[in-house]
């Protein structure tokens, strides 16, 4: 889990979980969905996290044989127009090839990744 500011700098790592943790109980386990909310601060995901309750925005899903209406395409737009920063800011983290090449405790990745991370601040 990362987090950004709007124009799309990394703020924050959360600590690594093990396994492949889904994004809603990872949100869930670090308590990012209720800060956010207890903070006033607007959240913005993904369809992954579809199921988070009313505070989270997330894009429409197309119904089976069902087209979107015109005016699902224009906040599906608008929330793209407003995530990108997030998307690019995950990519960015993606390129990281400690982080795909790495086979190592979540302990040590956490480490790894907070230094990457004061490195990339301080670039």
């Amino acid at each position: 889990m990362s987090r950004t500011r709007g124009q799309g700098p990394l703020v924050w790592i959360s600590p690594a979980l093990p396994g492949r943790t889904h994004d809603l109980t990872a949100a869930s386990r670090h308590r990012i969905i209720a800060t956010c909310i207890r903070l006033g601060i607007p959240v913005l995901a993904d369809r992954g996290y579809q199921g988070a309750g009313d505070s989270v925005a997330v894009p429409h899903r197309r119904r089976p044989g069902k087209d979107f209406t015109t005016q699902q395409k224009c906040v599906k737009r608008a929330h793209s127009r407003l995530r990108w920063p997030v998307e690019r800011t995950i990519a960015s983290v993606k390129t990281w090839r400690i982080l795909r090449k790495a086979r190592s405790s979540p302990n040590q990745l956490t480490s790894i990744s907070r230094a990457i991370h004061t490195l990339e601040t301080h670039r």
